[in-house]
């Protein structure tokens, strides 16, 4: 028989997790707060209740435009829809293969070729700012959506890999034996067996691609100087200045660029903690 919880341990219990959430939801409720009140300051109570609520931050960010009178969080929304996307589709597309074949075969180098992507990941990317600008300076890129999905793909490449070639190590050899058999190729094989049996490890990755390149300031910042080829992350810091901050329009942004993040990881739920969790193929 299960041992019984004693009153003391159940409610000693529940009430160090109910601390633990609202220490978790305060600085959430806090934003929330800042979006809905109209000053764009902190405000002055404990609790984050607004005392005035107003929709007005949130239409202000919604209704920025350019000088000539053109939706421009529009554009710039759809500019970090289209850059995120793209990173993910090119990164987990590049990966998958290779993460295939240094999970199939073995070459010469290949120990070496997989610690090399761990030796990636140590550096920041701040650090990869100046080449990369001079990189893209040189092809033409600057500006432009198309040289910052060039950038965040390469760079989403070496954890893509890393992550596809653990799941992939999982998918027993037999299976691709018997296609091989009964007459498939090798790209048949991979297209019509691997992909479908990997797909819960291709949304966890390319769900933190997704993110990396939706979250990510700093390169963006540094490759892009036209406005209308603004990330939100580029235009959440523009409402932090040098000498004043408009915390009540940037709180309302913070909520918008999160909206589209939250809604990814509710559509994928099951297919998350499927490739997170699952440590082989089930029959």
């Amino acid at each position: 028989m299960a041992r019984e919880v004693s009153t003391v341990t159940f409610w000693l219990t529940h009430g160090v997790l109910v601390t633990a959430t609202c220490a978790v939801l305060y600085p959430v409720l806090l934003v929330i707060n800042m979006a809905l009140s109209p000053s764009q300051g902190f405000s002055g109570g404990a609790l984050p209740i607004p005392t005035t609520v107003t929709l007005a931050n949130f239409a202000a960010v919604a209704g920025t435009v350019t000088s000539d009178g053109s939706w421009l969080f529009a554009r710039q929304l759809l500019n970090s829809l289209v850059v995120a996307s793209a990173t993910a589709v090119v990164g987990v597309s590049v990966a998958a293969t290779a993460a295939w074949s240094l999970s199939r075969w073995r070459f010469p180098g290949r120990d070496a070729f997989i610690s090399g992507f761990l030796l990636t990941q140590m550096f920041p990317s701040v650090l990869m700012a100046i080449p990369l600008y001079l990189l893209l300076d040189a092809l033409h890129l600057l500006d432009s959506l198309s040289g910052l999905v060039l950038v965040y793909a390469t760079t989403s490449v070496p954890f893509s890999i890393w992550n596809l070639k653990g799941y992939f190590d999982t998918i027993p050899v037999e299976l691709e034996e018997a296609a091989t058999l009964d007459g498939a190729s090798r790209w048949t094989t991979f297209i019509t067996i691997i992909l479908p049996l990997a797909r819960p490890a291709l949304a966890v990755t390319a769900l933190f691609s997704f993110m990396t390149a939706w979250n990510e300031f700093i390169l963006a910042a540094t490759l892009i100087g036209d406005a209308r080829a603004y990330t939100l992350p580029v235009v959440l810091n523009g409402y932090v200045g040098e000498f004043g901050a408009e915390w009540g329009k940037f709180s309302a942004a913070a909520i918008i660029v999160s909206v589209p993040v939250i809604a990814l990881f509710f559509f994928l739920q099951r297919q998350l903690v499927e490739g997170l969790t699952s440590g082989g193929v089930k029959g």
